[in-house]
């Protein structure tokens, strides 16, 4: 079956991997981004482009996913795929075809994102920001 006959088992992989609390935050929050530039409505390359104008929301959520999924412990990945009946051998062969049209310096920078969203979260809680925080975003009439 070809990739894009697998789709929706890989949708029900990461939806069950995001909910699992095992995976760490980081790499949820990573792919809530990329889902975040999908419907903000700003591009890199506008929509109205031809041909290539939907090509950065792909690269956006392939790269978010190869990501999302390289930082989940073996265990964990097997266990689920072994849930949902995904092949192993399937799903490595999938990996492998979407990070081959990825660019490579680009795959590279991202990789580094979760780790530094874990160093701002672990600097705001050490702050001592994380309440006041909260109390803004909670408070009526907030931006957020």
């Amino acid at each position: 079956m070809p990739l894009a006959g697998r789709a929706p088992l890989y949708a029900r992989l990461v939806f069950a991997l995001v909910l699992d609390e095992r995976v760490q935050t980081s790499r949820k929050a990573l792919l809530a981004g990329a889902v975040g530039y999908i419907f903000l409505g700003r591009d890199l390359i506008p929509d109205r482009v031809p041909l290539i104008g939907g090509l950065d929301d792909l690269v956006i959520v392939a790269l978010a996913m190869d990501v999302f999924l390289d930082g989940v412990d073996e265990a964990l990945l097997r266990e689920k795929l072994a849930d949902l009946g995904i092949s192993r051998v399937a799903y490595d062969e999938d990996v492998a075809r979407i990070r081959q049209i990825l660019p490579g310096p680009i795959r590279r920078t991202v990789r580094r994102l979760p780790k530094a969203i874990d160093v701002v979260a672990e600097a705001v809680q050490h702050a001592g920001l994380g309440p006041r925080l909260r109390g803004w975003l909670d408070r009526e009439g907030s931006p957020a």
